[in-house]
């Protein structure tokens, strides 16, 4: 049976990883995968994590299994975060169930769509996240692509409403809700607007992606955008992710959630979302959504975490504005120009796919062929060293760029091998 396999397209940003884990040159800079890192170069458990850890193992609550839905009060917590419980006219009308992660709730999610909308067509931006399109097509569906930023590196509206002009009243739009990856762009609040005056015309059903919230422009500002579609759309769906604000990346903690116009439809939504998880993984993971809960469902924690979600999306916003500045200084006005404006972990250089290997070549510096690189994983005292090596590969300006990034690198070697 395995000699019938042909060889499979390998993931390119798990390759990228296993390039730079095989790099030994000491000036190295992995910018590929998307996890958020300290000054120190290492990816923290966030202090309210750790406190709610504690006592969950003090409690020591028993293992049995939770259901297909997961933890309910898990559920209950994510609906209210992302949807808010402030009496607004979307309460009542949601159902969630946990799920693998934001992955997880992306395939459940589109399973949901191929069950309840066979002919769609899910429509997801032009670039997407990779593992979008898979995803997607994984579960049956066709796939289509609608503009997402100009060449400026702003949000393209007047192309983003023209393509989706074209969605029919049973496709699905996938939208990320804040951050968007790979291009760190978001629409304005008049775009996101637009966006669902679109959707109330033209019947399609949002979907949104949510994986940064907290890490843009504030927890509550950055789940604005969703919580007015779902004031404005009487069907919607949410896959959420908790791996990058709760720092639970390996516990895999998610939450499909979806809005729908009566209890009936949302009743048996659920269930449908249960029997294509049985199929999958039967139920979730216990530990991280038992932490979610325990962090949300008590003030103290929840206020200490959203104060380190804070200082963690300030420290994203110092490095962004520390790289443009920098590239600004070093000749590269238009790229410090385009960095400025975007928001999140990501952030995609203007660098062409040669452009990016030379940068990972010449100055042991990782990111992605598309020119996206993370910029919360990156120390603060490396951003120089990464700016001069992005100067050097740019073109005009470059044998400054370049002879700075070379003294540099030196100096680097020289406090390596001393």
């Amino acid at each position: 049976m395995l000699e019938l396999l042909t060889p499979p397209p390998a993931d390119p940003l798990w390759d990228l990883a296993a390039a730079f884990g095989a790099d030994t040159r000491p000036e190295r800079l992995n910018l590929v995968l998307g996890v958020y890192r300290d000054d120190s170069g290492v990816t923290p458990v966030m202090r309210a994590v750790r406190e709610a850890e504690i006592r969950l193992a003090e409690g020591s609550a028993s293992k049995e299994y939770r259901g297909l839905s997961g933890n309910l009060a898990y559920n209950r917590a994510m609906v209210s975060l992302v949807l808010g419980t402030d009496g607004s006219e979307v309460d009542g009308r949601a159902a969630a169930v946990q799920t693998v992660a934001g992955t997880g709730a992306l395939r459940l999610l589109a399973d949901l769509v191929r069950q309840t909308r066979p002919g769609a067509t899910v429509w997801i931006s032009d670039p997407a996240y990779v593992n979008h399109r898979p995803i997607m097509e994984s579960a049956g569906l066709t796939v289509r692509t609608y503009r997402w930023s100009d060449p400026e590196g702003r949000a393209d509206l007047p192309g983003m409403l023209r393509d989706l002009r074209e969605a029919r009243r049973d496709d699905v739009v996938l939208l990320q809700g804040c951050c968007h990856n790979p291009t760190g762009v978001d629409p304005s609040p008049e775009a996101w607007e637009a966006l669902a005056d679109l959707a109330e015309r033209r019947g399609w059903v949002p979907f949104v992606d949510l994986a940064y919230h907290g890490l843009g422009d504030g927890l509550d500002a950055d789940l604005r955008p969703t919580r007015m579609l779902a004031s404005r759309v009487p069907e919607m769906l949410v896959a959420v992710s908790c791996s990058k604000n709760f720092g639970l990346y390996s516990d895999r903690t998610g939450c499909a959630i979806v809005l729908g116009r009566s209890r009936q439809a949302l009743r048996h939504a659920e269930t449908s979302l249960q029997n294509i998880a049985r199929t999958l993984y039967s139920m979730p993971p216990e530990h991280g959504a038992a932490v979610v809960t325990a962090v949300l469902e008590d003030p103290g924690l929840r206020s200490a975490w959203r104060a380190e979600l804070d200082a963690m999306r300030s420290r994203i916003t110092d490095n962004r504005s520390d790289l443009a500045g920098r590239l600004r200084a070093l000749g590269h006005s238009v790229a410090a120009q385009t960095l400025a404006r975007q928001k999140g972990m990501f952030s995609t250089m203007p660098l062409t796919p040669d452009q990016m290997r030379r940068l990972r070549e010449e100055f042991a510096v990782y990111g992605t062929a598309s020119g996206r690189i993370n910029i919360a994983g990156v120390s603060a005292h490396r951003i120089p060293y990464l700016a001069e090596s992005v100067a050097a590969v740019l073109g005009a300006g470059r044998m400054a760029g370049a002879a700075a990034a070379a003294a540099r690198l030196d100096a680097v070697g020289a406090a390596a091998t001393g």
